[in-house]
């Protein structure tokens, strides 16, 4: 006999168009700094120079006497602590090595090394003291910086553009020019858990909330696109400008693009001279820009991949919440896909389908890691995972694919990892995983599997509510893994420590199975066994010879609550709870062995059981002659 379970599987799509509600009461503190800088970009050199101005406010109970800046760029020297991992890693980064098995940091040339060094640097008027260190600028301050007072450092810096590398560089192998991130002298963050003035060796990032007012100058020809909103759009044209505005003459060798981005925590630009660029003014949205190179073989996708933007940005803000900006731009560049504030640089020379992916991939990254921010150095799993299955869900709606399980290929991963050994908790530090498959699993397969089958522990509206409420109570605010979890506890009535706990801070696994189903006096005894070392409450589905089905759900102790009734149609009957340091736990059917066909634990199959062999028992088949 074939068990049609997929029938089964919970109508997750069908839930997710739900408002937003709820209330902040968050005690949380931020810092803020607000960030004017111009600078001159040399596109024969690939040199610039900068002035920038920083109004830093402290906004911690802490009196702080040094600050420090990032200054990624010097990562793409020989030498530096990028290429000394590139080298000692197991599985380096492709798009980083030669074919020869070098790193291509290793064999840069001084005119194609990236660096970035301040040449003056003061607070409020008086010269300060500072040290390079790699990546990062340690600056003493003149004088400390007392809690709720603000101070303005002044920088001159000048820096070099590296060859395309890792996220930002120039001339990529599609041919963009200029796709500028991690570019300027960036402040690190300070919370309630000190400096995170982490060196940069491959990861991501983690920033502070502020205003940018950037001018950047460059050759004329070049068109601009990235964080922000164009302050002189109809002196610059370029398809920036007002309906009814012709494209201006420039005059000179240069142009000034004058950019604002407000309450951001980074800000990225890209320039070529080929770009064409489209805008699509959303309904009940944000304007959204599209850049992407003047090559007959990508044109038509990049044509059609506008409406899909307009598609997953709606999405997105029916089941997490609006997003808060008024532009968005998509914009092709650097070396795969990667989200920056209110834009993203995503590769163009793909099929359909693929730039649909990592376009909505990106995009959702817009509420995970630029509006609510976590710390990813610390807690990738939380914008890389959440990103994963939020995308996922898009994916299957936009484009129709017809999953009845979305996040399977997440599943599939988190399995492999397991399988492989190589499994690392994920409260490991981004930098520390020993190889970058396990990170790479652990941060976008585990981390979208947190979340779907967090909706198999409370329920499938209640996790979408969660996420609403989640991105309601803690956008601008880094928020942490406690937070995510506070937050389903309150919608769900749960208690959810054990989950966090056993899923993100160990490898402990999941694995239930049916070990024995026994007639007992007209009735029958169903008996489970625990034999992973994470606890679970357990969906058990009883099928009768008849063809009836019902579910008998146990809850498991430690939630202190229990959930709603998933499959509508069958009927749900809730057994005892099931203390989780009892191996084994029985329970009756009120009908003979006889007439029960089979037994399956989690027909939805969102509980990532690692072994679901054990999942199904079956009455034996009468054998006929």
């Amino acid at each position: 006999m074939i068990l049609k379970t997929k029938a089964l599987l919970l109508g997750i799509v069908a839930l997710l168009a739900i408002q937003v509600s709820t209330a902040q009461n968050s005690p949380y503190w931020q810092q803020q700094v607000d960030y004017t800088m111009d600078v001159n970009m040399d596109v024969k050199t690939f040199q610039y120079e900068g002035s920038q101005k920083l109004v830093y406010t402290n906004n911690s109970p802490d009196t702080l006497d040094q600050v420090f800046y990032h200054m990624y760029f010097n990562a793409f020297q020989p030498g530096s602590e990028m290429d000394m991992r590139l080298q000692s890693i197991k599985d380096p980064d492709g798009r980083m090595m030669k074919e020869d098995g070098k790193s291509r940091i290793s064999e840069l040339k001084p005119e194609e090394i990236g660096y970035l060094k301040a040449s003056s640097l003061s607070q409020d008027g008086s010269p300060l003291e500072y040290s390079l260190e790699g990546t990062v600028l340690e600056v003493t301050l003149a004088e400390p910086l007392a809690p709720g007072a603000s101070t303005t450092f002044e920088m001159d810096f000048n820096g070099q553009v590296p060859l395309q590398i890792r996220r930002s560089g120039r001339d990529s192998e599609e041919g963009i020019s200029l796709s500028m991130s991690q570019w300027y002298p960036k402040l690190a963050e300070y919370d309630f858990e000190g400096w995170h003035a982490d060196p940069y060796i491959a990861r991501e990032f983690h920033g502070v909330w502020g205003d940018f007012d950037v001018k950047i100058t460059l050759d004329k020809s070049y068109i601009v696109g990235g964080s922000g909103y164009l302050q002189n759009a109809d002196e610059i044209g370029y398809g920036y400008q007002a309906k009814g505005v012709k494209q201006p003459k420039h005059k000179g060798k240069t142009l000034t693009w004058h950019f604002k981005a407000p309450m951001v925590h980074d800000f990225m630009w890209a320039a070529d001279p080929d770009y064409i660029h489209d805008t699509l003014e959303m309904e009940n949205g944000p304007t959204l820009h599209f850049f992407y190179e003047d090559e007959p073989e990508i044109k038509e996708n990049w044509k059609k991949l506008q409406e899909k933007t307009a598609q997953a940005m709606s999405f997105f803000n029916r089941n997490i919440g609006e997003y808060p900006y008024e532009q968005y731009s998509v914009i092709q560049g650097g070396d795969g896909g990667m989200e920056y504030a209110m834009s993203t640089l995503i590769t163009g020379e793909r099929s359909f389908e693929s730039l649909v992916g990592v376009m909505v991939h990106e995009l959702a990254h817009s509420w995970f890691q630029h509006v609510l921010a976590t710390n990813e150095a610390k807690h990738e799993w939380m914008d890389e995972g959440f990103t994963s299955f939020i995308s996922s869900l898009c994916m299957n709606v936009i484009m129709e694919q017809g999953k009845d399980n979305p996040f399977e290929n997440s599943y599939k991963g988190y399995f492999a990892l397991v399988n492989s050994g190589l499994e690392e908790p994920q409260s490991t530090h981004a930098d520390r995983y020993d190889v970058n498959y396990a990170y790479g699993i652990a941060a976008y397969s585990k981390g979208a599997v947190f979340l779907s089958q967090l909706g198999y522990v409370i329920g499938q509206e209640e996790l979408m509510e969660t996420l609403r409420k989640y991105y309601e109570d803690f956008k601008f605010k880094h928020p942490t893994p406690n937070d995510v979890k506070r937050t389903a506890e309150k919608v769900s009535g749960m208690q959810l420590d054990w989950y966090l706990t056993d899923w993100t801070q160990t490898t402990n696994t999941i694995d239930y199975g049916v070990k024995s189903v026994e007639e007992k006096g007209g009735s029958t005894e169903v008996t489970l066994e625990r034999v992973g070392k994470m606890p679970m409450p357990m969906d058990i589905l009883v099928i009768y010879s008849d063809g009836t089905q019902e579910i008998r759900y146990a809850p498991l102790r430690m939630m202190r609550g229990e959930k709603s009734n998933p499959y509508p149609k069958l009927s749900w009957t809730v057994l005892p709870d099931w203390p989780w340091a009892m191996e084994q736990y029985s329970f009756n059917v009120d009908r003979p062995k006889s007439e029960i066909a089979a037994i399956v634990i989690d027909p939805s199959q969102l509980m990532a059981d690692v072994d679901r062999s054990n999942n199904l028992w079956q009455a034996e088949e009468e054998i006929k002659p």
